[in-house]
């Protein structure tokens, strides 16, 4: 089942919100652990992903030619910037503007970034779903946080984050009508591999050792597709 993994993603996404919806204030040491433990869990993860590679050399000319694409089109900045822009935009109008905003900050918190992608990929592509659960937990924790001070409108959030991973994952199931399975299944491995590198950066990121671009390296998704028909040919 192609969609199971962004439907665990969306119900983690609910509950979190919903327990969130009891609680004024969470200690900050408690929220603190919680996300050193989950980073440290999704670098597992990633790490595993990672290992699976067999052409090393795909992997590196990946991420390469994705940070480049990434930084030259600023993808890091410009997201962080639509982020402000929203919420500037939905905090100055009315009380009812506060739903408007925990809405749009969650989705863009959940939506925007590799986990969602690779996830998805992962998903459609040989119905392996560990890496869009294992967001649904990250996520669920997220919404509870943030529900405690965006309030209910962060729950909206599941609307577009079932919409855009639930796309990549059904199209993705397609993809073997284009390119012969001999390759594709070599492509996912390195597709796999290099999803892992950025998945440990986000891990990275989460216990605050590193402050890595991660959506500046996103076009290595898609270049690795290049790469390896590239590797291929040689």
């Amino acid at each position: 089942m192609a969609l199971l993994g962004t439907l665990v993603n969306g119900v983690c996404i609910v509950a979190g919100s919903m327990i969130g919806l009891f609680f004024s204030k969470i200690p900050e040491r408690y929220k603190e652990t919680v996300m050193h433990g989950i980073g440290l869990a999704v670098i597992l993860i990633g790490m595993q992903m990672a290992l699976s590679t067999e052409a090393i050399i795909v992997v590196l000319l990946s991420l390469l030619t994705g940070a480049v694409i990434g930084e030259l089109l600023h993808l890091e900045e410009g997201l962080n910037k639509l982020g402000e822009w929203l919420g500037n935009k939905f905090s100055s109008a009315d009380d009812d503007s506060r739903v408007a905003q925990g809405f749009v900050t969650a989705s863009l918190v959940f939506v925007i970034g590799a986990m969602s992608v690779v996830g998805a990929l992962d998903g459609g592509l040989r119905d392996n779903h560990e890496v869009l659960i294992t967001k649904g937990v990250i996520d669920g924790f997220v919404a509870l946080v943030l529900t405690t001070t965006l309030g209910f409108g962060v729950l909206f959030s599941v609307v577009p984050v079932f919409l855009y991973q639930g796309t990549i994952a059904l199209l993705a199931t397609q993809i073997e009508r284009w390119i012969p399975e001999q390759v594709l299944n070599g492509m996912i491995v390195e597709l796999t591999a290099v999803g892992g590198l950025i998945i440990v950066a986000i891990g990275l990121n989460l216990l605050n050792i590193t402050k890595i671009r991660v959506g500046n390296l996103l076009p290595s998704i898609v270049t690795v597709g290049l790469v390896y028909a590239v590797y291929l040919l040689f």
